[in-house]
């Protein structure tokens, strides 16, 4: 019960509200049921007024004295109308505030999800890019929907045990004061079955545990499939990604498999030792302690649905310790990803007025050397390139440019003040950033421009359309603006997505702009309006450039030449053999 506790202190209101309504419901019930007795022997014709005028009788309780007595104090007499009517009125009450409870337990399992994904998305939003990059999207996606909604329901079935057990222990309290011998041998024997059957719970934990991993490697393989889909299905090789699902699925098949047949050996255990103990505590009332048939029947009653109640108890705690793990799953990849938070705010605001430098930097990524002594400057207001064959560091410059990397050695500085000593969320406003990959969402161009900021207006995302080159086609859509792009920007050429994401960096007009590989995909004449969109922003911002592309260099006002761990600028004589 170490989740349910957790849930109490993150939830302390809702769940005593709920406690106590599930209490209030137990007691209604009970309310109920001690009208049982009274009105069975109304029906078999005993004077049930006599223990009301002290007159004691043989087939008279000690229970149903006390209740009788109860009555008539607030002034109720024990006919049969008013029994039935107390029955009535126990259910009705039981109902509204069992009703309640439920309420309360639905709203906070819903609320219980969310502020999981939420405190998930947050934390892993706030962590060091390095920490991001070890993480596989499938996990997190996993983590997201299927643990979160795993959790919630454990909660629920939590819940849920708890209200059977305060049911349990109303309808155990009514038997006990019934007859406390038969109904604690009958109990005794009943928490014997619950022993013995327990090791079914164990087995249920188990297999929850393997389905939580299983889980998060089947989506993390299913995630990075669909992402290479159409590489597989071009190259006849799909068969290979359905070996490595198959694998997974069936793994998750048999964890599943011991789940349901732990659940079922459960159910069907439990109903027939129930029903053998019942039976012995109705022999022993009978027999041995010669009672009364009516007082027998709701002895029956109490100690059956005690003892139901308490077998759905057990259920449901199997049903919780089954998700449970998703639970501290979560709780553990939150935990991780809040010790790898990234400090963003303190420090000072940069403007970025003159430079970022690069002072003897050194960088070792996986124990792999990207950088020994590297010197380069970014001079704000001009157009940089970066040319250089795969895996030279050029992207590495541009994670260490916005901080999302830090050097182990060295310094990079903008504007003279160390990256260490600048407010990185500040600085990261200042930059607006293109990468390689121009992934667009499924919405429309405008949305995909203002990424819903309430700030940014049309007129802003025409002006970055503009800027970027894009407004002559975007304008002769039919719906402009507001045409959707399909999945990932499908609608769209290659060259026409890349420059919908250029006008996303520069919408909230930036101090730097960064264009990682972004024009690779362009034809010669989109090429040519890019290189006089570059150099109609020079001056205005900071642009620095991955290309190869000749305009890129053609427009640049320094180019380096990334080699050998190492950063060269080069003359105008080498710039002009790039170009040809």
């Amino acid at each position: 019960m170490r989740m349910m506790a957790s849930f109490f202190r993150a939830y302390p209101g809702r769940t005593t509200v709920m406690l106590l309504a599930l209490l209030l419901s137990g007691v209604a019930e009970g309310v109920g049921l001690s009208a049982l007795l009274p009105l069975l022997n109304i029906a078999v014709g005993q004077d049930v007024t006599a223990a009301v005028t002290g007159v004691n009788t043989p087939r008279q309780s000690e229970f149903e004295r006390t209740v009788l007595e109860v009555f008539a104090t607030v002034g109720i007499s024990p006919t049969l109308g008013n029994m039935l009517l107390i029955i009535v009125i126990g259910v009705a009450l039981k109902s509204v505030f069992l009703l309640i409870a439920q309420r309360q337990v639905g709203y906070t399992a819903a609320q219980v999800a969310t502020d999981l994904r939420l405190e998930m998305l947050r934390a892993v939003l706030l962590s060091k890019w390095e920490y991001f990059l070890h993480q596989p999207v499938g996990r997190l996606t996993n983590a997201l929907a299927t643990e979160a909604q795993r959790s919630s329901a454990s909660f629920v079935n939590g819940a849920t045990a708890l209200t059977f057990l305060i049911q349990a222990m109303i309808y155990g309290g009514i038997a006990f004061a019934l007859s406390w011998r038969a109904s604690l041998i009958a109990i005794v024997a009943g928490t014997l079955v619950i022993s013995l059957s327990h090791f079914l719970v164990r087995i249920t934990r188990k297999a929850g545990k393997r389905q939580t991993r299983v889980m998060s490697s089947l989506m993390a393989n299913l995630t990075d499939t669909l992402q290479s889909v159409k590489p597989l299905k071009a190259m006849a090789r799909e068969h290979l990604a359905d070996q490595v699902l198959a694998h997974d699925t069936n793994r998750l098949n048999k964890a599943q498999r011991k789940q349901v047949l732990s659940g079922a050996l459960l159910d069907s255990a439990q109903e027939l030792m129930f029903t053998g103990f019942i039976c012995l505590g109705v022999y022993v009332a009978i027999g041995t302690y010669q009672m009364d048939l009516p007082v027998v029947m709701v002895l029956v009653v109490a100690l059956g649905r005690a003892f139901s109640f308490f077998g759905k108890v057990q259920k449901q705690y199997q049903k919780m310790a089954q998700g449970e793990s998703a639970y501290w799953t979560l709780k553990s990849s939150i935990a991780a990803a809040n010790d790898a938070e990234e400090t963003l705010e303190g420090g000072e605001r940069p403007t970025f007025d003159t430079c970022i430098r690069f002072d003897k930097v050194n960088f070792d990524y996986d124990q792999h050397r990207v950088f020994r002594n590297l010197c380069l400057q970014i001079e704000a207001g001009s157009l940089t390139t970066l040319v250089g064959p795969s895996g030279s560091g050029k992207t590495t410059i541009v994670d260490l440019t916005i901080a999302l990397l830090r050097p182990q050695a060295g310094v990079v500085s903008v504007d003279g003040v160390p990256m260490d000593s600048v407010d990185i969320k500040h600085w990261r406003s200042l930059i607006g950033y293109v990468p390689q990959d121009t992934v667009l969402l499924h919405d429309t161009v405008l949305h995909n421009i203002t990424l819903g900021d309430p700030e940014l207006r049309p007129a802003d995302a025409e002006r970055a359309l503009r800027a970027a080159g894009a407004w002559g086609f975007v304008s002769d859509m039919a719906q402009g603006m507001d045409t959707v792009v399909g999945e990932r920007g499908g609608k769209l050429s290659g060259g026409q997505r890349q420059r919908i994401v250029i006008a996303r960096a520069l919408v909230n007009q930036p101090r730097l702009l960064i264009l990682d590989e972004a024009t690779s995909a362009l034809d010669p004449d989109s090429e040519a309006a890019v290189r006089q969109t570059m150099e109609s922003l020079k001056g205005q911002l900071t642009i620095l450039a991955i290309s190869h592309n000749r305009a890129m260099v053609q427009a640049a006002d320094h180019v380096y030449q990334m080699e050998a761990g190492s950063a060269r600028l080069l003359d105008e004589e080498a710039q002009s053999v790039l170009t040809k």
